[in-house]
């Protein structure tokens, strides 16, 4: 299978992710709008490469697929730990709290059936790991984190999502863009992509983040913006499901479990 980015510089299909409840999905995209100086100076104190962001409606888009909010900008760089980055797993300074805790799931009904059968391969992933975190979909009532539609993303992008609440709740959307991944993408591909992109909304950052497997460089400004695991490896781990690029089914690397039990 071709290599499938995670971003915007992707080929037929691939990763990356966004929050709360259902937003537009017009298949009209979006006018993109340049960032304030202002702005961009606030996403470089966040650890963040503020040169390719995007602003959209709930924030900035940066990385390709994570969206930063006023709020976020606002904290400046509180928001994330001052650790020495290096290229290993990393998390924010925000994680899910009030555990053990159950997350509740749902999926647009104007998404492809092929994303509920990834959500619910998405769920089993993690839920495989014996974690104190527990994710299950539903059809009703009231979901921690809504899968929604949305072609507005920007060209080549497949997902979007952001990172945990102040509060210690996960980001409440993941947005998806069905077009991105083609005509007939792979279940394990499409269950790899969301599960990377519910690994932004519950805290974790780009496995290669400080040297992009897929080209773009740093991501973000040195020693500012992630936290490192331990336990995890002094070098890329291009195994994993937070690579910023993939091909195809991308299941948990050895040091993904590791970085998954360190958290939760």
């Amino acid at each position: 299978m071709n290599l499938r980015l995670f971003t915007a510089t992707l080929i037929t299909g691939s990763i990356f992710f966004a929050s709360c409840s259902d937003i537009s999905e017009s298949s009209v995209a979006p006018k993109e709008e340049a960032i304030s100086s202002v702005a961009a100076a606030k996403i470089k104190a966040l650890g963040f490469n503020p040169n390719n962001a995007l602003k959209v409606a709930e924030g900035y888009l940066v990385e390709k697929d994570v969206l930063l909010t006023e709020e976020d900008l606002a904290k400046g760089a509180l928001m994330f730990d001052k650790a020495a980055p290096r290229e290993e797993q990393y998390r924010t300074t925000r994680l899910v709290t009030g555990l053990p805790r159950v997350i509740k799931v749902k999926v647009a009904t104007t998404l492809p059936t092929i994303f509920v059968q990834a959500t619910d391969e998405m769920i089993a992933r993690y839920n495989s790991q014996g974690l104190l975190l527990t994710f299950q979909r539903v059809t009703s009532g009231t979901a921690t984190i809504n899968i929604t539609k949305d072609e507005t993303l920007p060209s080549g992008v497949l997902g979007s999502a952001g990172f945990p609440t102040s509060s210690g709740n996960p980001y409440g959307t993941v947005k998806m863009k069905p077009s991105t991944f083609g005509a007939s993408p792979s279940l394990g591909f499409v269950a790899t992509v969301l599960t990377h992109e519910v690994g932004h909304c519950i805290g974790f950052r780009h496995t290669d983040y400080m040297a992009r497997v897929c080209g773009g460089g740093n991501e973000g400004t040195a020693g500012v913006g992630a936290i490192l695991i331990p336990g995890t490896p002094s070098t890329i781990d291009n195994a994993s499901f937070m690579i910023s690029c993939a091909g195809g089914n991308v299941p948990f690397s050895s040091y993904d479990k590791i970085a998954l039990n360190a958290l939760y």
